[in-house]
């Protein structure tokens, strides 16, 4: 009889000691968050910094690659991602307005400025009557390379035209240079096929090129750079979210700086 209630008990406890290992497991899944963070380009050394130290945390970050600047923000809207790390105020800003986008933007990042690559000159003093310019077709950073090209000295824009200008708003082309719009994702590309190309930093880096080195122009950083700051955003409804912003607080700190420093040579700026 004292044999089988010390059975008894034996398998009481074994299964009390598996109960709570299962309820332990649970515990710990319920304490571990997966974000899915859309970027354009390949990842950087920033974001496997930061899913490391998120990790610590019990929080998963899964970088998502686009290769446009359309989907980002639409892939948030639908729930595909949870955040986006891709584009400046001024893009986003128009963006939501134009396809009626319920997003917010919860921190800042990093200025990356805009520039002029040439593989047929070196300096913008040796561009012809009639040479041709490749600047990105979407309107946010048409506008940002028409006004770099007149930061140049290259054109003059019309004032009123604000931070968004067209070819339309272009009054001076003393060199009467030919204006090529094409997709921001392919400026690096068509380099053989223009005189000079406007591209962005995250494009310029994917094709291996160094915009502190490269660029035979590189857009000034002064007091009117805010439309250009890039940002992290989310779904509103997603704004006060405590994983989310953690990540903002991880990317704005010393560690983080530091990478962007070695990483960009002065390419990228941070503006926190």
């Amino acid at each position: 009889m004292k044999n089988i209630q010390k059975l008894i008990a034996g398998f009481t406890i074994a299964i009390t000691a598996l109960t709570f290992t299962a309820c332990g497991s649970k515990a710990a899944s319920a304490e571990t968050t997966t974000i899915k963070l859309g970027v354009t380009g390949s990842e950087s050394e920033v974001w496997k910094h930061i899913r490391e130290e998120l990790a610590k945390e019990g929080i998963t970050l899964e970088v998502v690659s686009f290769s446009d600047y359309t989907r980002p923000n639409l892939a948030l809207a639908e729930g595909e991602v949870d955040a986006n790390a891709f584009q400046h105020y001024a893009f986003f800003d128009k963006f939501v307005a134009e396809h009626k986008l319920d997003l917010t933007v919860i921190g800042e990042t990093v200025i990356a400025p805009l520039g002029i690559y040439s593989k047929k000159i070196t300096k913008l003093e040796e561009l012809k009557s009639g040479d041709s310019v490749a600047i990105p077709n979407d309107a946010t950073n048409g506008g940002r390379a028409l006004i770099l090209l007149q930061s140049a000295g290259l054109l003059k824009i019309d004032e009123a035209a604000g931070i968004l200008p067209t070819l339309k708003d272009v009054v001076e082309n003393p060199l009467e240079l030919e204006l090529v719009e094409v997709d921001a994702s392919t400026t690096a590309r068509v380099q053989e096929d223009v005189t000079v190309s406007v591209i962005n930093s995250g494009f310029a880096v994917d094709a291996g090129l160094n915009p502190a080195k490269d660029a035979i122009f590189l857009e000034p950083v002064d007091d009117k750079s805010k439309p250009y700051i890039n940002v992290i955003a989310v779904r509103t409804e997603d704004k006060d979210n405590k994983a989310l912003k953690r990540i903002v607080e991880l990317y704005q700190t010393e560690a983080v700086r530091a990478i962007i420093n070695e990483l960009y040579k002065g390419s990228q700026v941070t503006p926190w």
